[in-house]
């Protein structure tokens, strides 16, 4: 078996933020960067899939910001991880755009999954809260419902502090309200 080019190791020094948008059509559609490094993404799971959408159909934030799902955001030359679900300013949308600006991003949202429990848990919140966004949510599985770990930035040390673990209910305020019923049942219906 023949692998394809974008396969073998990357360039001296890493991969870059800006090769993401220049790799060859045969590579997967979902990658990652981080350190310098393209993670590809496992096949998803129903769970993943419908937790998504959960949150994709029910935030409802003000009208200056958006829902957007499966979006990279450049947060440094080496790092342009793909968040599940963020809501970003909705004056950085374009139809050409393919990441966005930490500046840009209100929330992300990160659907953890057996691959990625581990980046989901230590790796990616240390760099989302070091390039300033303010919320960052994690989704674990929990008896095969969703538990919502939320956080907020403390912005004098640059770390997330805690601001609650939801199940069944996610009740928050992040600069809006949020009031979404975390129950799926299985096979979800398409409400859900």
């Amino acid at each position: 078996m023949t692998l394809p080019e974008w396969f073998y190791p990357g360039p001296a020094g890493g991969w870059t933020a800006d090769m993401l948008d220049h790799l060859p059509a045969d590579a997967p559609r979902h990658v990652e960067l981080i350190d310098g490094s393209l993670i590809m993404m496992s096949p998803q799971t129903a769970f993943h899939m419908y937790a998504v959408r959960l949150f994709e159909k029910h935030l409802n934030p003000p009208g200056d910001l958006a829902v957007v799902r499966e979006m990279t955001v450049t947060l440094g030359l080496r790092q342009r991880p793909e968040p599940d679900v963020l809501l970003v300013r909705r004056s950085a949308i374009g139809d050409e755009t393919t990441s966005y600006k930490p500046e840009d991003v209100h929330l992300v949202v990160e659907v953890a999954s057996a691959e990625s429990l581990e980046r989901d848990r230590t790796t990616k919140p240390i760099k989302y809260s070091n390039a300033g966004i303010k919320h960052f949510w994690r989704v674990e599985k929990e008896h095969g419902l969703p538990v919502v770990y939320t956080f907020e930035l403390e912005p004098t040390v640059k770390a997330y502090v805690p601001t609650g673990i939801h199940r069944k209910r996610l009740q928050t305020d992040i600069g809006f309200a949020v009031d979404i019923d975390l129950h799926m049942e299985w096979p979800p219906r398409s409400d859900q």
